[in-house]
């Protein structure tokens, strides 16, 4: 019995001291009591900022009831007021006043702290902690700087702080700007660590203005600026801006049809002025276009190509204004003449041949190649014209590769050739050059390149067209050349490289298509090195082409017929056709 009532006893004590969550040492047992795990600012630090807000963490949650102004205070000289708030284990002290500089400061939670339980701290839990001096915003950087001159008249004046400023206290009152005592309205905003005036009106030409942030603008924590941050500026005359070049220039004749008009300004302009200020017309039709600018360039773009050998003029009106907001003085007026599109460059004796093969030759591979309305011809030898026939002679044909020419074959000697037909040629390869210089992008400038050198799938009016890239391909689809009525009108497309037209493949083959009056004689590809005709055979190819380094048509092999209606001209390397119609234009 004795032994029973022992163990009794031992049960009971075990009970009462799990339940006060004590130890015989008077120290916590974690998991039990509360405990302050943390605290922010750590015990003992310094340079505490002045609005420092101060928080303590929990082991576990606390009762937010216990945790008010008793149970956890801070004290300086004097206990600080503050607002007191709980969430999760955390407790947050925020003082109604910044902290006092260079002080320090006393934090305490009371055993009156306690858990959900009911459990308290076992004794009170102090830390302490030290503010730091007093930091001073000040100016550090402004725009326009002291004493600068020549300010331009819409300018939006900043002043940049050393530090993160209060939003409320940077207003109208503390970021003032006068000339004179006048003093000028503006909207002040504040972004970053920087201010801004921007005033209501342009600033008036060369004036003294003075700028003042006061000591009403301060920090985050509540600290004002030392002293009146003042400085001064001037502002520059009132030049009105002027239009120093176009293009076209002033009279100008030939202009292309899709040219793009310009007008160079002597000074920034307000990008937002010109677009109403710059106008294109035709008589008194209005022509419409897209205007750009960018550095000091305005740039008129029409919708649609200009009208052959047709007066043009172009306007840029006093509502364009520089960005001091000065406008032009006058009205900038100036016109210009489109070119006569309706004449085709001269080939001279060229124009009589459908194949040329520089003084490389002409090579036939097939039985349906036929030249129409027209010659071939090479300054070489008679025996590198092969696969053809005219109505006087053979040129070493074959059983499968014979080749009619309408027209007749010219070539050096030896026979057929002779000294008269080598003369021919020779003149019909000079011809050919001057006609290759004459298209050319030095001889034609300008050009533009209206699919990035894929022309397939496009419809284009009568104008130049180069190649940015230096090659021109028609792979996408066919390529519509619209006349617009004009039986006259005339496409030169120049490439510094190669043209290709069509892909591999049964269905490959591309053509160019001519609408609204468009004639084969009007077309004309400069090609600064190789053409490729449809290479799977098949496709109508339109058009003069002169290439420096030779031009091929089909693949030994295809029976399916090629057709170009126009000349195919090398002026070194040779022509290769297969199975190939050509018809003079």
């Amino acid at each position: 019995m004795r032994q029973k009532n022992l163990l009794v006893t031992i049960a009971i004590v075990v009970v009462t001291l799990i339940s006060s969550c004590a130890k015989d040492d008077f120290q916590e047992t974690v998991g039990l009591c509360p405990v302050v795990t943390a605290t922010n600012p750590l015990d003992n630090t310094t340079n505490v900022p002045l609005n420092q807000i101060i928080t303590v963490t929990f082991n576990e949650e606390i009762n937010p009831a216990t945790i008010n102004q008793t149970s956890f205070t801070i004290v300086g000289t004097s206990a600080i007021t503050g607002n007191i708030s709980y969430s999760g284990t955390s407790a947050t002290f925020t003082p109604n006043v910044n902290l006092a500089p260079n002080m320090t400061y006393v934090g305490t939670l009371t055993t009156a702290v306690k858990d959900l339980n009911g459990n308290a701290l076992q004794q009170n839990y102090n830390w302490s902690f030290t503010t730091g001096a007093t930091l001073q915003p000040r100016v550090i950087a402004t725009n326009p700087t002291n004493n600068e001159i020549n300010v331009v008249l819409n300018k939006v004046l900043s002043a940049s702080f050393n530090m993160p400023m209060n939003p409320l206290t940077i207003n109208a009152s503390t970021f003032t700007l006068k000339q004179g005592v006048i003093s000028i309205a503006g909207v002040v905003t504040f972004a970053g660590n920087t201010a801004y005036f921007t005033p209501n009106v342009n600033l008036t030409a060369n004036m003294i203005y003075t700028a003042t942030i006061t000591t009403g603008a301060s920090n985050t924590a509540g600290t004002p600026i030392n002293n009146n941050y003042v400085w001064n500026f001037t502002t520059g005359t009132s030049i009105a801006p002027k239009v120093i070049s176009t293009s076209p220039i002033s009279n100008e004749n030939g202009v292309l049809l899709n040219k793009v008009i310009t007008a160079t300004f002597d000074m920034t302009m307000n990008p937002l002025t010109i677009p109403a200020s710059f106008t294109l017309k035709q008589g008194a039709n209005t022509v419409s276009g897209n205007v750009t600018y960018a550095g000091t360039l305005a740039s008129f773009t029409p919708n649609n190509p200009l009208l052959e050998n047709t007066v043009y003029t172009a306007t840029i009106s006093t509502t364009a204004k520089n960005v001091a907001g000065i406008a032009l003085s006058n009205d900038y007026v100036w016109s210009f003449t489109t070119l006569n599109n309706s004449v085709a460059p001269n080939l001279g004796s060229a124009a009589m041949f459908g194949t040329f093969g520089g003084n490389a030759g002409v090579t036939n591979q097939g039985l349906n190649t036929v030249v129409n309305n027209g010659s071939i011809s090479t300054t070489a030898a008679a025996t590198l014209v092969t696969g053809f026939h005219d109505a006087t002679a053979i040129y070493t044909e074959t059983p499968l590769n014979k080749g009619f020419v309408t027209g007749a074959i010219y070539t050096a000697p030896p026979a057929p050739g002779t000294a008269t037909s080598f003369a021919i040629a020779t003149q019909g390869l000079a011809d050919a050059n001057a006609a290759y210089l004459s298209i050319s992008p030095a001889s034609l400038p300008g050009g533009t390149d209206p699919g990035a050198g894929e022309l397939g799938g496009l419809t284009l009016a009568p104008g130049i067209y180069k190649s940015a890239s230096g090659t021109f391909n028609i792979t996408n689809g066919n390529l519509t050349l619209d006349a617009q009525g004009n039986p006259n009108a005339v496409w030169v497309f120049q490439s510094a490289g190669g043209l290709t037209v069509g892909i591999a493949g049964p269905t490959g083959a591309k053509s160019v298509i001519l609408i609204n009056g468009a004639l084969p004689k009007n077309v004309f590809w400069y090609v600064g090195s190789a053409a490729t005709i449809n290479a799977a055979g098949g496709g109508v190819m339109t058009g003069t082409i002169i290439a420096s380094s030779g031009v091929t048509f089909s693949t030994a092999g295809n029976v399916t017929q090629t057709v170009l209606n126009g000349r195919a001209i090398s002026l070194v390397a040779s022509v290769t056709m297969v199975n190939t119609t050509i018809n003079v234009p």
